[in-house]
């Protein structure tokens, strides 16, 4: 949608101005509008006029984003998996204050709980379980790890000078259902709140912090093409380690080609032909190898980012007739979970702003460019069809979106 039609957008330094008041800024997920929109505030200028207005006007839970540690710090158990790739929020058990409160329902003893609660000093005797508080972890990282309503609510409230702890409440509409953007923008100008995208707070992050280390790095030759400068990643986020690997020199203006690979141990080392991985590895190597300027950034996010076990798990379902699509969603998991805030960061890090991008992937296109990787052009790296993955590759056409050339849809795929 065009910037006219969220009606009036706010800068991101009114919407840390009216945090830090003790107002309300309305968030919305620009690149995913079904997700709807929040109401936020700080948590430690949470008053029960802002909790009565998330209660009656927006509608939806009265929730608060908090950090990871904390969450354990408080003993608050979480809901679901700990795990970044669980599909939606993840909860914590529901919470009260100890002591202050009477029923808990109220907005005044609401929003004491969201005070003692996102205290400096709370432990986990201040709280009790369960209660009227919704708690949502944020992991560490916030929105350059996962760049959802939580995590952006916190983020904006640490870049306002606040405690990351946040206040957060679904917008609905008349009709009980999540608000579409052309709602929330006559809600945002009805209550005079801010509105403002995920994406600017995402856009500030990546513009002032580089979150990424090389540990180690060393030139490389490969069988499948060329000589390479292999440099290894972390961040400071996760244990994950994540390599680049690059081919000539990246200065100047001229876009790179660039390959952003995600980790597919079957596919890639022990040659699975139930799917395209490896192949479209060797292929991105030895393109670039012979361009003679280029880069593979590979990332450790293994089964579309639900970790090998529950790839594993995945293939148990494929083999009873459900294809990659259904059986992530019948493990509890997205249709595809994979996030590139880590991967802009190794980019940024080497110095590419402009990218050729060899994917069949357009949402890998947006998720780049999402964190301020300029896509000037997308590169298909199109692997011909065989018996074994001609399935897989035809649910990654139509359900997935990829950019394939084959024609209509067969069976299921029982690949990765």
């Amino acid at each position: 949608m065009t910037r006219a039609a969220y009606g009036k957008l706010a800068e991101l330094t009114v919407a840390m101005r009216e945090i830090r008041r003790g107002s309300g800024v309305v968030l919305f997920d620009e690149n995913h509008p079904e997700n709807g929109g929040y109401l936020v505030a700080s948590a430690r200028r949470i008053t029960a006029e802002m909790v009565n207005l998330m209660a009656s006007r927006a509608g939806g839970l009265v929730c608060l984003a908090v950090h990871e540690d904390r969450l354990r710090k408080l003993g608050i158990p979480l809901l679901v998996a700990d795990s970044p790739f669980r599909q939606g929020h993840a909860f914590g058990a529901s919470i009260e204050a100890a002591t202050g409160v009477t029923t808990g329902i109220s907005a005044a003893d609401r929003a004491a709980t969201i005070l003692v609660a996102s205290g400096p000093d709370a432990v986990p005797a201040d709280l009790v379980m369960p209660g009227h508080i919704f708690p949502i972890q944020v992991r560490s990282g916030g929105v350059l790890v996962r760049a959802d309503a939580a995590a952006a609510a916190s983020d904006l409230c640490a870049l306002a000078g606040e405690s990351e702890s946040a206040a957060l409440c679904a917008v609905l509409d008349e009709t009980g259902e999540l608000a579409s953007l052309e709602s929330l923008s006559a809600f945002a100008e009805e209550i005079h709140a801010p509105l403002l995208p995920i994406g600017a707070i995402v856009a500030h992050r990546l513009a002032t912090e580089v979150v990424v280390d090389r540990i180690a790095e060393r030139d490389m030759e490969s069988g499948y093409g060329g000589r390479f400068r292999a440099i290894v990643y972390r961040n400071d986020f996760d244990r994950d380690e994540h390599m680049a690997l690059v081919a000539g020199d990246l200065a100047g203006s001229d876009p790179v080609t660039v390959r952003v690979h995600s980790q597919c141990l079957t596919g890639d080392v022990f040659g699975s032909t139930r799917c395209d991985c490896g192949d479209q590895l060797r292929l991105a190597m030895d393109t670039i190898s012979r361009e003679g300027r280029g880069v593979i950034v590979y990332m450790h996010q293994e089964g579309r980012g639900i970790g090998l076990a529950n790839k594993v798990r995945a293939y148990e379902l494929q083999d009873q007739g459900r294809d990659t699509v259904e059986a992530n969603l019948d493990l509890g998991f997205g249709e595809d979970l994979r996030d590139y805030g880590i991967t802009a960061q190794i980019l940024k890090d080497l110095g590419v702003k402009r990218v050729r991008l060899l994917t069949n992937n357009p949402r890998k296109v947006a998720s780049l460019e999402r964190y301020g990787v300029s896509v000037v052009e997308r590169r298909a790296i199109e692997i011909p069809a065989h018996e074994d993955n001609i399935a897989y590759l035809r649910t990654k056409q139509h359900k997935l979106g990829h950019l394939l050339e084959f024609p209509t849809p067969g069976d299921k795929d029982r690949g990765e």
